[in-house]
């Protein structure tokens, strides 16, 4: 299975959780842009629900180590 590149999981969970902080002003603009992102995290992750996308995107990142070869299994399509 392919799956995102840590470093773009990290950046979407990164934009989701200042999004989020943001999107409470309630202009169309911020929630596009959270949507967007959480169309992106549960695509990146194969899910269908912010929770799960976010609970996978974080177990992938927790089980990423530095081992030789381990960055040809990712996607870095961002």
């Amino acid at each position: 299975m392919l799956m995102a590149h840590p470093t773009v999981l990290k950046s979407l969970i990164e934009q989701y959780e200042t999004l989020l902080l943001h999107s409470e002003e309630g202009s169309a603009e911020a929630r596009r842009r959270v949507e967007d992102v959480i169309y992106t995290l549960c695509v990146s992750t194969g899910t269908r629900d912010i929770d799960t996308a976010l609970a996978t995107a974080r177990r992938q990142l927790s089980g990423t180590g530095c081992e030789a070869g381990a960055e040809d299994s990712f996607a870095l399509a961002h």
